[in-house]
């Protein structure tokens, strides 16, 4: 049987743990593999496979799914995408690059999802497999390159250079998201946005199609997205860019937030028509309660002067469980100004939908409040003028934006938010005591806005 030296177990540990995804920060990886998948190359010239990598050092496992390319000779400009420098003992010295950043590796993950793949096992039989489906909105592609996107902390994506493979004069660049930690389940990012493009929504990014994939779980086999293409739109601003321009010129955001409030509405009312709502029965309120305190735990844990606001917090928590609550349905669960571009010709348009990333996978796929979502849009309004020192009139400008933004809402959706100010007010609360928490643990010198969010909260 062929062998690598050195082999993957001593070279791929290392290699994961300083990945921007790999969510086991300042622990060792334990990994043993559960599966994996084969792709091919056109050329023939360089091997392609995808290893499912089950990490066990951590309190709960945690699976990786990480796209591999093995080539005879090292590429340059791939540098940074080199995992290891390895000798096959059939096919000599290899050069192993993540799969992600190696055009070779990228043309054939959106091969997979194009031509509506079947992926082999790399491995014994129910060590995995792996299908591409078309959703049917795009034409036929063909591929002159690829890039990865910077930046991003759970995902990898690809930025394919594409054109109409029966018009090679049309440009048709894909964005390919590769999911890193892997979840049984359908994504969401993947299920809401086909959703809403299957509705005719202009709101979101046209999908290309998904990669969906099995493997073993538990003794039997589970399934899960494995990847998501979708239409990238260049040259293009998110909200949260387009707010700070406007903040530092001593510009009011107000017509472009009120249409922000208007695309909201209308993709929710999308959403609740063509996947399931069910109404909030007092489970519903006994659960989004205690996660609710549980927050506030984490948050006090972090800060420990929060503990002296407990009466004040839980009273707001309490309240907000107990107002009328609408029919519970599909959000986007992790809605913020960075999470919104602005596309000529299309305005507002939706990204990201897979809910935020420290909820487990089955709760992100649950209906919930829509009013969640405003919460959270509202919330990003007083960080992005809390982020541009030394701008005038900064609170006034946060309060004018997040009172468009809801006119415009319930204008479109016939439901203003206010009418419901305790549920609004603790869903608030529950979003700033979030950003308590991931400030304190990620970035220090921000932790001041969300704390002055929980003294407004909680002095209004």
């Amino acid at each position: 049987m062929p062998t690598v030296d050195p082999p993957f177990t001593t070279f791929l540990p290392p290699w994961l743990a300083t990945q921007r995804w790999y969510t086991g920060k300042g622990r060792t990886p334990e990994l043993a593999r559960v599966g994996g998948l084969r792709l091919q190359d056109p050329a023939g010239e360089v091997g392609i496979e995808v290893w499912l990598l089950r990490d066990t050092s951590g309190p709960v496992p945690v699976l990786y799914q990480v796209p591999l390319t093995y080539r005879g000779a090292p590429v340059d400009g791939l540098e940074h995408a080199l995992v290891a420098t390895a000798t096959h003992s059939e096919l000599g010295p290899r050069w192993v690059y993540d799969g992600c950043h190696d055009p070779v590796g990228a043309a054939a993950l959106l091969d997979a999802v194009t031509g509506e793949r079947e992926l082999a096992a790399d491995g014994p039989p129910g060590t995995g497999r792996a299908r591409g489906h078309r959703a049917g909105l795009l034409p036929a592609l063909r591929v002159r390159g690829s890039s990865v996107l910077r930046g991003e902390q759970s995902n990898t994506s690809i930025i394919v250079d594409a054109v109409d493979a029966d018009d090679p004069a049309t440009a048709r660049p894909v964005i390919l998201k590769v999911f890193r930690v892997l979840h049984p389940g359908r994504n969401p990012d993947v299920e809401v946005q086909q959703a809403l493009a299957l509705a005719g929504s202009p709101h979101v990014p046209t999908p290309l199609g998904d990669v969906l994939g099995q493997w073993p779980d538990g003794g039997h086999q589970v399934e899960g997205h494995l990847a998501f293409a979708q239409e990238f739109l260049p040259g293009v601003q998110d909200a949260w860019r387009v707010a700070l321009a406007a903040l530092a010129a001593g510009e009011d955001l107000g017509p472009r937030a009120r249409a922000l409030g208007e695309a909201t509405a209308e993709v929710h009312a999308t959403l609740a028509a063509v996947l399931p709502t069910s109404r909030a029965e007092e489970s519903s309120r006994t659960t989004a309660l205690a996660t609710w305190r549980a927050r506030y735990a984490d948050a006090c844990a972090e800060v420990p002067a929060l503990s002296a606001r407990a009466a004040e917090v839980q009273a707001v928590l309490a309240a907000g469980a107990e107002a009328g609550w609408p029919l519970l349905q599909r959000i986007h669960g992790d809605y913020h100004l960075g999470q919104v571009i602005d596309a000529p010709g299309r305005g507002w348009v939706l990204l990201d939908f897979e809910g935020e990333p420290l909820r487990p996978l089955a709760e992100r796929t649950l209906p919930d409040l829509p009013q969640r979502d405003v919460a959270g849009m509202l919330r990003s309004f007083d960080y992005a003028a809390a982020s541009v020192p030394g701008a005038a009139d900064a609170p006034g400008w946060a309060a004018r934006a997040r009172a468009a933004f809801l006119d415009g809402y319930a204008h479109l959706s016939r439901q203003d938010p206010r009418a419901e100010p305790a549920l609004l007010r603790a869903l608030e609360l529950d979003k700033a005591l979030y950003e308590v928490v991931y400030e304190a643990r990620n970035r220090p010198d921000w932790l001041p806005i969300p704390l002055a969010g929980v003294d407004r909260l909680l002095g209004a």
